[in-house]
């Protein structure tokens, strides 16, 4: 299943429909540039000196993060309960990406080690970012942050989702007081953004975090399918409003608009999914729970053997046919 519009579909979608609604698109775009999700603990220590610029060569790499902001005050930060990192590279026209394990124990600059997710709660955005950035040897430049309600209000701002459920899921929350239960049946059915919601987060089977980010990845696809249709495009008003509050970016308005530009050009032939730590580059450990302890020497060597391999399996372009003609 390929995972291209997992990321770059909302912004490929954002992009085609930008010229018709700029007044709804400069306001998103403009807001979400805020904090309003999750405090940046270093705010003098931007990575705006390592952005590629584009036009050029360089690869890109981001980080999207999904948090849990129930029941939180505005001064509690909160741990990143989903991580993924999105490597694009503008030469090959090939793009990665790679799912975090969030109960993955490694060295938190400042703060020692513990879980990678603990990052966002200890320094903000630029902390995860530079314990992503160690732990992969990939530098980063952007991140995206959204929350449950920001996931709920994309769903059902388009209507909801068919959507084939594996297996009865059922999971009672006892710190919600059942605001937050899983409660799904097996088979096709329409997910609303709460029925959606209980899908991505059930991890409670034999395989825990592995099977969790498999069904994130398959229910993301659905839903980038379901955005592409035209009656969706015309809503984009109403799912910008519906998703303002909950997202949370570095990404400059013209930054949002130029990488849209560039995964229109990307090729998602071929391109997959990859988990890190990856199968054996881990054991697992008990360290006020269970936590998996990587070999980061070969989690980085993983990294760079799955973009070379990307871009070597890449279709040459037409100017390198010219060139090598």
């Amino acid at each position: 299943m390929t995972l291209k519009r997992i990321f770059l579909g909302l912004l490929l979608f954002l992009a085609a429909a930008v010229g018709y609604y700029v007044y709804a698109f400069v306001t998103f775009a403009s807001d979400i540039q805020q904090p309003h999700i999750v405090k940046d603990q270093s705010p003098d220590k931007p990575n705006k000196s390592e952005i590629p610029v584009w036009g050029g060569k360089e690869r890109v790499n981001i980080l999207l993060m999904g948090v849990d902001s129930r029941e939180r005050s505005l001064d509690e930060m909160p741990r990143s309960d989903t991580m993924l990192v999105v490597s694009i590279d503008p030469a090959s026209k090939t793009y990665s990406l790679f799912s975090v394990l969030r109960d993955t124990y490694v060295e938190i600059p400042g703060y020692g080690s513990s879980r990678i997710n603990a990052a966002l709660s200890h320094g903000g955005p630029s902390l995860a970012m530079q314990t992503i950035s160690n732990f992969t040897g990939l530098p980063i430049d952007y991140y995206v942050i959204t929350d449950f309600e920001g996931f709920k209000g994309l769903v059902d701002a388009v209507g909801g989702v068919e959507f084939e459920v594996e297996k009865d899921m059922y999971y009672r929350d006892p710190a919600d007081k059942g605001k937050y239960d899983i409660n799904l049946k097996k088979g096709l059915q329409h997910l609303d953004g709460e029925k959606a919601l209980q899908y991505v987060r059930f991890r409670h089977d034999a395989m825990s975090d592995y099977t969790r980010t498999e069904r994130q990845r398959k229910f993301l696809s659905a839903l980038a399918d379901k955005m592409k249709r035209g009656a969706t495009v015309l809503q984009l008003p109403d799912i910008l409003e519906s998703m303002r509050p909950y997202v949370q970016t570095n990404l400059s308005s013209l930054d949002m608009v130029k990488l849209a530009a560039l995964g229109l050009t990307l090729d998602g032939a071929g391109a997959e999914g990859h988990q890190l730590p990856q199968p054996g580059a881990f054991r697992e450990a008990n360290r006020g729970g269970s936590v998996l302890l990587p070999s980061v020497e070969r989690v980085q060597t993983y990294v760079q053997d799955v973009l070379s391999k990307s871009a070597e399996q890449s279709p040459k372009t037409d100017t390198d046919s010219a060139t090598q003609g």
